[in-house]
């Protein structure tokens, strides 16, 4: 059985996120956090889901439940960067589908896995969108310099960063295969 703690368990992802462990034959919740100031702090993570009890409350307190447990699921707008590193250096593997990391964030994630931590980060986890990244770059690597490449997004009003980490990765992919320097 993974033992999975989901960090922005009230946020709409993080609903998700609980739900399909909870109804998971090979994973448990045993752990699920929010902000400091999160409403939902003290709730039950399943009723929180839209579910029945988990018996799972929600916390702000991260490092209490890294022992014991498999995976950090991370797909807060917080603090990523700090939990992944106390997950790595408690044994965990981390996921993370957080959008909007900042360049030098994703450099220290980057070290972070290169030093033996067990990440997997993608500003989105979608199949379709990761299927896009890979045409992207073919596109940008096979079109020349006559070409001008334009990314241009679209959400529904609740979308909390713009321009997505969707949008900013396409963009490092085609610039990548042009050998285009961004910053």
């Amino acid at each position: 059985m993974i033992k999975v703690i989901v960090t922005g368990a009230a946020g709409k992802m993080g609903k998700l996120l609980v739900k399909n462990i909870l109804a998971a034959n090979d994973m448990s919740l045993v752990g699920a956090t929010e902000y400091e100031k999160n409403p939902f702090l003290g709730k039950d993570a399943g009723i929180t889901a839209g579910l029945a009890e988990a018996n799972i409350n929600i916390t702000s307190e991260l490092s209490p439940l890294l022992s014991g447990t498999d995976v950090l699921i991370d797909f807060s707008t917080g603090n990523v960067l700090e939990n992944a590193k106390l997950a790595v250096n408690s044994g965990l593997g981390v996921v993370i589908g957080t959008t909007a990391l900042s360049s030098e964030q994703k450099l220290e994630l980057r070290k972070l896995a290169e030093s033996g931590g067990k990440i997997v980060f993608s500003p989105n986890m979608s199949i379709g969108v990761n299927l896009l990244f890979s045409l992207v770059e073919k596109v940008a690597k096979t079109l020349n310099e006559n070409y001008e490449i334009e990314i241009v997004e679209m959400h529904h009003n609740q979308k909390k960063d713009a321009p997505s980490g969707t949008a900013t990765k396409l963009v490092e992919i085609a610039a990548d295969a042009r050998n285009l320097n961004l910053d």
